[in-house]
């Protein structure tokens, strides 16, 4: 029995450093760990707790002191003068990883090598302290700061955790960092990073049986090529960005094709190439999407997943999610309104894009491993340029005018709701883009 298991492996639900943290706690040595006898007494800093400042007086100082330190108070005392200096040393409460918050010390300032997280919580410790109209000079916090800071500290673990769970989890070369500094919340609960769209049952799913033959598909005749299938025009140019309107089908190269991952009509299925943030807006929207990079005109930047129902099932949902005021329903309706994509409980950084009346993003209908036109694969391109530290947008009642009979099937309908301000289906609620062209009500 125990032979048939050797080889056996499940996933942990610790963090790499919550696992040295605890063999060091715990004296054990592991090499994989990278945790030896000689680095057992590394403790590392969690989050900082509090602070406070004592005041040390140094009597009889000589002139050097006097003038290395201020501020400096002379005392009259019976006909002779006193020199006292006061400096103030600053302690920090200091939560330990891997240790629990019964055993938080007060160490100073010199035994800590944590600049970011010192950084961070002096910027929280100011904001609190001005919130509360107190001093910023001030030598011990009260409670409601202190309960504030300590909040803000786990918040930012959480966040963290989450940040590094989704980067470890999707597949792609852009980076996803996570950022609020609006309030407390934390992450999402009930949602699920997947990289791939989740098939409901009742979702029949048939796969490519074939592919194109070309060594370079972008310098081979395009007849015999998988943009074919697209009149005989290619979607992309040289440098991967979307050359045809939008409304009409793409069609990438497949499993089954003999090109390699470089092929340049190998481009949605690459992934997400940029760094994105998955921020907290400040004017009530939620949670928002913005690129850290630029993104040049007509580019791919991501996805839209989602776990794939019929739309009877995305009906029944939609009710359900009308009443909790949560629902992220896209249809797939390119030829027949037959499949919509739900993105509530599973989906990628799209999940968090918010809606604009006049968006930086447009959706184009996909087809790679699957040709049933019923299950295109729904892909955001850049309409303009996009600039760096821009948050990323679609128009959630978006409409393609056609251009010919081909881009006529599209007619993009998507409902998408939430506490953040989203749409709810049904409902007549107020848009909060901000856009110079705001319908003023998303339905």
């Amino acid at each position: 029995m125990a032979q048939d298991l050797k080889d056996c492996r499940v996933s942990c639900k610790l963090f790499w450093e919550d696992l040295q943290a605890l063999c060091r706690r715990e004296r054990l040595v592991c090499k994989q760990l990278s945790v030896t006898k000689n680095n057992f007494n590394d403790y590392e800093v969690e989050y900082l707790c509090n602070y406070k400042k004592h005041k040390v007086c140094m009597d009889n100082c000589s002139h050097l002191w006097i003038q290395l330190f201020l501020p400096i108070y002379i005392i009259h005392v019976k006909s002779t003068y006193k020199i006292c200096l006061f400096k103030g040393r600053e302690f920090f409460l200091v939560k330990w990883k891997g240790y629990t918050e019964s055993e938080n010390t007060w160490e100073p300032l010199k035994n800590l090598k944590c600049p970011i997280i010192l950084h961070q919580f002096r910027k929280d410790m100011k904001t609190a302290l001005l919130q509360a109209n107190k001093p910023l000079d001030s030598e011990s916090l009260s409670a409601p700061i202190v309960s504030f800071l300590l909040q803000k500290a786990k918040q930012r673990v959480k966040l963290q955790k989450w940040e590094h769970f989704m980067n470890q989890t999707c597949e792609q070369k852009g980076h996803i960092f996570v950022c609020n500094e609006v309030d407390l919340y934390g992450p999402p609960t009930n949602f699920t990073y997947i990289n791939e769209n989740k098939f409901g049952k009742e979702v029949d799913v048939s796969s490519v049986i074939v592919g194109c033959e070309c060594d370079d598909c972008f310098s081979q005749p395009v007849g015999g090529c998988c943009p074919g299938l697209l009149k005989h025009r290619r979607a992309y140019n040289d440098s991967r960005q979307v050359k045809v309107m939008p409304g009409l089908p793409i069609y990438e190269c497949n499993s089954k094709c003999r090109c390699g991952p470089d092929c340049l009509n190998r481009v949605v299925q690459r992934g997400i190439q940029y760094d994105l943030c998955i921020f907290k807006t400040a004017d009530g929207r939620g949670w928002g999407v913005r690129t850290l990079q630029r993104i040049y005109k007509n580019s791919f930047v991501m996805e839209y997943l989602g776990e794939i129902i019929t739309t009877e099932e995305a009906e029944r949902r939609g009710v359900v999610y009308d009443k909790q005021g949560v629902t992220y329903l896209f249809d797939l309706d390119y030829v027949d309104d037959v499949y919509t994509i739900d993105a509530a409980h599973y989906g990628n950084i799209s999940h968090f894009v918010n809606h604009s009346c006049d968006p930086n993003l447009q959706v184009y209908n996909v087809f790679i491993d699957n040709l049933d036109e019923r299950l295109p694969r729904i892909a955001f391109f850049a309409k303009r340029g996009i600039k760096a530290g821009e948050e990323l947008t679609f128009d959630y009642k978006m409409t393609v005018d056609p251009v010919d009979a081909e881009s006529s099937k599209m007619d993009s309908e998507f409902s998408r709701a939430g506490v953040e301000g989203s749409p709810i289906k049904r409902l007549h609620m107020e848009c909060k883009c901000g856009a110079k062209n705001c319908r003023k009500y998303l339905f």
